[in-house]
């Protein structure tokens, strides 16, 4: 699970949102033989973007021509994570995602500790789903000519893209992901809030694991990407020890329910066969996590449908 926090996907969230938001209507105009993804948050599903743009625009109270207007928040899970939820929601799958990144913007929202500021209720936001991604410059494939810069690329690529005012629903209070204090500096923290990015993008994937009832592998979990970029040695490499011996295990095991694929392809890192296959194993339908989770679906809509 990958969740970021930028300025904005066209580099400028100091005036005007309309380039994002024309930006993040582009796959309505290239894949127009699709069904029209619109924006949503956590109250309405079908937002026009004229709408977008202008709810953005106007929620900039007491903000300076140099402060920051608004930020772009990309969520997106992992190919594995994808498949896993395709298997698990099938058609639904898109929904589900968004329903996903509602329960990411609660957890944005509290990761402020600010009086007031408490679910996504709470914020000005609106996402919009995408399901491709594209190579840039400065991907080798771009590079090396083998495609074109702009060209989607392959595989599984869903995922949502969210732009969230910097001041909150009342406009009031001013609200910046950028800021570093973790409440070390009280009265810092008590005029701007306090952020951790760190635990606001563990977050996700703990919401994810609970919401679809993910298995996570210690490789690709945040905790083990991040202390290998920023942990001390011991630390990185009793993890590393740790990833090994949990992938001979997991490659034992999805040899033997795949005795027809070659071992070298279940044996790579990242999102490989491997992970690919274990998503489907692991969560077979007939599994009683799925089973259950079914079950429970069908009892709800039954529910529905008595009233």
């Amino acid at each position: 699970m990958f969740i970021s926090i930028s300025a904005s996907e066209t580099g400028n969230n100091k005036g005007s949102s309309a380039q994002l938001v024309h930006y993040l209507d582009k796959e309505n105009r290239l894949f127009s033989e699709q069904k029209t993804e619109h924006w949503f948050n956590g109250k309405e599903s079908h937002i026009d973007s004229y709408v977008v743009k202008r709810s953005i625009d106007r929620n900039i109270a007491k903000l300076s021509s140099t402060d920051a207007k608004f930020f772009l928040i990309n969520i997106s899970p992992s190919q594995k994570e994808i498949v896993h939820l395709k298997k698990l929601e099938g058609r639904g799958a898109n929904e589900e995602l968004k329903a996903f990144a509602i329960k990411i913007i609660d957890e944005y929202a509290r990761n402020f500790h600010r009086k007031g500021i408490n679910s996504n209720e709470d914020l000005l936001w609106f996402g919009k789903l995408e399901n491709h991604r594209y190579y840039s410059a400065k991907d080798k494939e771009v590079k090396s000519g083998k495609v074109k810069r702009g060209e989607p690329k392959p595989g599984e690529q869903m995922h949502i893209q969210v732009i969230v005012s910097r001041k909150d629903i009342t406009n009031s209070i001013k609200l910046s992901p950028m800021n570093n204090s973790r409440g070390g500096n009280l009265e810092h923290s008590k005029k701007i809030g306090q952020f951790d990015r760190v635990a606001f993008k563990a977050s996700g994937e703990k919401v994810f694991d609970e919401m679809f009832d993910y298995r996570r592998t210690i490789g690709e979990s945040f905790q083990y990407a991040n202390t290998q970029k920023n942990g001390d040695l011991e630390t990185r490499l009793t993890m590393v020890g740790q990833k090994d011996q949990q992938e001979k295990v997991q490659a034992v095991s999805a040899q033997e329910q795949h005795p027809n694929v070659s071992p070298q392809l279940l044996a790579g890192p990242g999102d490989t066969l491997l992970d690919l296959l274990l998503a489907r194993a692991a969560f077979d339908p007939v599994s009683p996590a799925l089973r259950n989770r079914k079950r429970k679906k069908r009892k709800t809509q039954q529910q529905e449908l008595k009233f």
